[in-house]
């Protein structure tokens, strides 16, 4: 699918979505998590932790942020096999949602979400070493709920994600 972003005013919520994955490491072995993020805001939307890096927990957290925030108008992300899984394109192509995927090589088209990564890493992964999957759940859904609602970005003019995403206009609005 092609980029769809370059030189895209991007500037109220559920305008465009983005998502990866990243490993997360525990005391013994490893997770994979999945996260969905609002471009323009930084919130993270849904997110779901996997043992393997099978499609299911990547479709089952794009359902929730559908379910629960309605459709962007485009889903951007690289491209991994998950991203273009053919259940997974069709849960988007269902919705009406645009497909964009970035270049090969070119971490920056998602610049966004992987400064959440760094994020999440540096302020809560690697300050612990988690036990099991349900430690890093529990730990990593409480730094999730902090980023979203307390943590402030000074793209977002000092607000935290959830203060810019729930008082700006969405696509309709605008």
């Amino acid at each position: 699918f092609p980029y769809l972003l370059r030189n895209l005013v991007i500037d109220r919520p559920n305008q465009v979505w983005c998502a990866d994955i990243s490993y997360i490491p525990m005391r013994q072995g490893f997770l994979y998590l999945f996260a969905i993020l609002d471009w323009a805001t930084r919130k993270v939307l849904a997110w779901r932790l996997s043992n393997s890096l099978t499609t299911d927990f990547c479709i089952d957290a794009l359902e929730q942020a559908i379910a629960t925030f309605g459709c962007p108008q485009i889903f951007n992300s690289d491209q991994g096999s998950q991203f273009t899984d053919e259940d997974f394109v069709a849960v988007l192509k269902r919705h009406g949602i645009q497909i964009s995927m970035d270049g090969k090589g070119a971490w920056r088209d998602n610049v966004f979400v992987e400064r959440f990564w760094r994020s999440l890493k540096y302020e809560e992964v690697y300050l612990r070493a988690y036990e099991s999957a349900a430690e890093a759940k529990h730990f990593i859904g409480r730094y999730i709920a902090f980023y979203n609602q307390q943590r402030p970005h000074s793209s977002l003019d000092g607000r935290a994600p959830d203060a810019a995403y729930f008082n700006q206009p969405t696509a309709e609005a605008a």
